[in-house]
């Protein structure tokens, strides 16, 4: 079924726009006989190119129980302009399967666009992976926590940048207790499907679940931009904790705040001109060029 959608999606669903030159294939399976949501987009230039583009792989957000591959906003298009090939995955939500199992999903997308994406004109050597709210979380994951795309043959070299926007778990114990802590002070009930529930009561797998735990010098890890709203107390705390982490192991590492802005536009703003996290995203993205 899913192979018959992916030839429908080809034939019908592959689009090219004038106004940027850009190709869209939908709904492609990165797993056989996999699920409905086991399926991704590639977006890339109408017109190849005469060498291998780098790619972003994107992760979409809704706190793991829902999103779509869809929510990219102008990001296909702008990175599309500058040169890169743009990926878009979707997997299955809590509460349907466990985080386990969620993560496993996003990591097995990686693996098709690391096996496939030379097809459509993409570097598997020179992935940037980023993803907003729920999605940095595991972009964050992905890019520090080498066993999930070890299990499909991508290093951690093989990308060449992360790009975690306004994620609030890279540390699960800290959001965790903050949260629960701030409840009963002011006497309310503690979240019947919070943070603790989503990622599973063991407090071992928040430990095993958070980005921090990871971080280590000399695991290839790569650069990092990270994106996040200062109006928030726990993205920003996250934001810092992530970066404090990665610095104190070498790490390259950016971390910029969008005072003007909220959870949702910060994301949803990237690529519109005169925005101030594209700009840093586009220096991000320059450097990464350099190397």
């Amino acid at each position: 079924m899913l192979m018959k959608k992916y030839l429908t999606s080809i034939l019908s669903l592959t689009i090219a726009s004038a106004a940027f030159s850009q190709t869209m294939t939908s709904n492609i399976p990165y797993l056989e006989d996999g699920h409905e949501r086991h399926v991704l987009d590639v977006y890339q230039p109408e017109k190849a190119s005469d060498k291998l583009l780098p790619v972003v792989f994107w992760i979409h957000g809704g706190g793991w129980t829902q999103g779509d591959k869809s929510d990219v906003e102008l990001k296909p298009k702008v990175l599309i302009e500058r040169g890169y090939v743009f990926v878009s995955t979707n997997y299955r939500l809590l509460p349907d399967v466990d985080m386990d199992n969620l993560i496993a999903d996003v990591a097995a997308a990686m693996g098709w666009v690391h096996k496939n994406i030379r097809e459509h004109g993409g570097d598997p050597h020179q992935i940037i992976v980023g993803g907003h709210s729920a999605g940095a979380q595991l972009a964050a994951l992905l890019c520090i926590d080498k066993r999930y795309l070890a299990k499909h043959d991508v290093s951690l070299s093989d990308l060449k940048g992360c790009i975690p926007v306004d994620g609030d778990t890279y540390d699960l114990p800290k959001i965790i207790a903050t949260a629960e802590f701030r409840a009963q002070l002011y006497g309310r009930p503690l979240p019947s499907f919070g943070h603790r529930q989503k990622f599973g009561n063991d407090p071992k797998k928040h430990v095993d679940f958070s980005a921090v735990t990871h971080v280590a010098e000399g695991k290839d890890i790569p650069p990092f931009l990270i994106l996040y709203f200062p109006g928030n107390p726990a993205t920003r705390a996250q934001a810092g904790a992530l970066t404090n982490a990665l610095k104190k192991s070498n790490i390259p590492v950016t971390m910029y705040g969008k005072s003007d802005s909220n959870h949702v536009r910060l994301n949803d703003d990237l690529g519109k001109p005169d925005d101030p996290a594209t700009e840093k995203l586009w220096e991000f993205l320059d450097s990464l060029d350099g190397e």
